[in-house]
């Protein structure tokens, strides 16, 4: 009789690839559930994590697990276009931004002394299914666990189908900005203010102030491809000239980014014992580019199918179909015409409580709203897309 054959031994049980806002948003959740206190976990990030390289915004209505870090919070925000200007009430919402830095410290605090937890410095080159787990091959060493979490970003250039998706980026420019006197209403941000030439694109300025003399005030675009950076300047200029009414201000800091929005399938998983986190497996909204708070969800279903059944939900996001199709039919008007993306969010806002609009960005709004929210806009753009998503002809004007 032959020998019975012995499972390798893994050196881990879960193994996260990457620090950053989902690698650490998994690693905290599986740190605070008691009923995995006895698994092992390895956590690789190529980075120190040691900058405030970016923030993060949300809106929630109930608490979550990152509020108490938040850097401002707000229960107003303001909403401008031609012919219509709102300020809202948020009710029992509210509107939280984070700083990068903050959360890194805020995690790896928590992380730091927990023997379940050993954290390397490398870069995962490759990350393969094997017959029993996962094996990752880094430039810290090669490793082996039961599953593998990856948030890598996807190349997304090497993915394209371009006739069958549509490929957008929302980028954007942004100002942290100082004043002498008084100039910003700090209990308000302003959401989006499309008040300036759209040029056949989704173009508005965002501000979230954290007091009356300091404000980080973006130049936001959803389109194919960025601008120069002196077009968002040129932007940013006209607006504090018009906000600041000839007042003189100091740039204190600067954020560019370009978020990738996309109708691309980005799986949920990549084999049996690989489970795609954050951009990779589609925790950023298609068609707003808000990640935050999508990812501590994600996070959470993860952490507790785990603590329950000992593997990841087979459903591992719990996304519902409808509302791809709303990301798809929106990322197709903005593609072929951008420029009517202002009135569409215009109707959105003059014609919709704030609560059934973040509740419909959100995915958890009832068939019900679903309706409401779509017999609120203007049906020709959305027509117009359903034709084109259906005849797979993707962006064409």
């Amino acid at each position: 009789m032959p020998p019975a054959t012995v499972a390798p031994v893994l050196e881990y049980d879960y193994l996260i690839v990457g620090g950053g806002a989902a690698g650490l948003s998994l690693a905290y959740h599986l740190a605070q559930e008691p009923r995995l206190a006895g698994k092992k976990v390895l956590l690789i990030e190529p980075d120190a994590k040691d900058q405030n390289d970016r923030t993060w915004s949300y809106w929630s209505d109930t608490p979550m697990a990152f509020d108490g870090i938040a850097a401002h919070e707000w229960r107003q925000i303001a909403f401008r276009s031609p012919g219509f200007e709102k300020v809202i009430d948020l009710g029992a919402y509210r509107y939280r931004m984070i700083r990068g830095l903050d959360y890194y410290h805020f995690v790896r605090k928590a992380l730091a002394g927990n023997s379940q937890f050993d954290q390397v410095r490398g870069t995962v080159e490759s990350l393969e299914n094997t017959a029993t787990g996962v094996r990752a091959r880094s430039t810290a060493g090669t490793f082996t666990a039961r599953y593998a979490f990856d948030s890598r970003p996807p190349n997304l250039q090497q993915l394209r189908q371009p006739r069958r998706h549509r490929y957008l980026l929302q980028h954007f420019v942004g100002w942290e900005v100082e004043t002498d006197a008084d100039a910003f209403n700090p209990e308000v941000v302003e959401f989006m203010d499309f008040r300036g030439e759209q040029h056949h694109e989704a173009r508005f300025i965002y501000v979230l102030p954290f007091s009356a003399r300091k404000a980080l005030v973006e130049y936001t675009l959803f389109s194919e491809t960025p601008l120069p950076k002196a077009e968002y300047e040129a932007a940013i200029r006209e607006y504090l000239a018009t906000t600041l009414a000839g007042q003189d201000y100091r740039i204190t800091a600067v954020e560019i980014g370009a978020i990738p929005m996309t109708d691309h399938p980005l799986p949920a998983r990549t084999g049996a014992h690989i489970v795609n986190l954050g951009t990779r497996g589609g925790r950023a909204k298609p068609s707003t580019g808000y990640a935050f708070k999508r990812i501590q969800q994600h996070s959470a279903r993860l952490v507790e199918a785990l603590a329950r059944t000992g593997h990841p939900p087979a459903n591992a996001t719990g996304d519902r179909w409808q509302f791809h199709l709303f990301d798809t039919l929106l990322l197709d008007i903005m593609k072929r015409r951008g420029e009517t993306t202002r009135d569409i969010f215009r109707e959105l806002f003059e014609r919709n409580p704030v609560a059934r609009i973040f509740r419909f960005l959100d995915e958890t709004t009832s068939w019900a709203d679903n309706l409401r929210v779509m017999n609120s806009v203007t049906p020709g753009p959305f027509m117009r897309s359903i034709g084109q998503v259906l005849r797979g002809k993707p962006g064409q004007r």
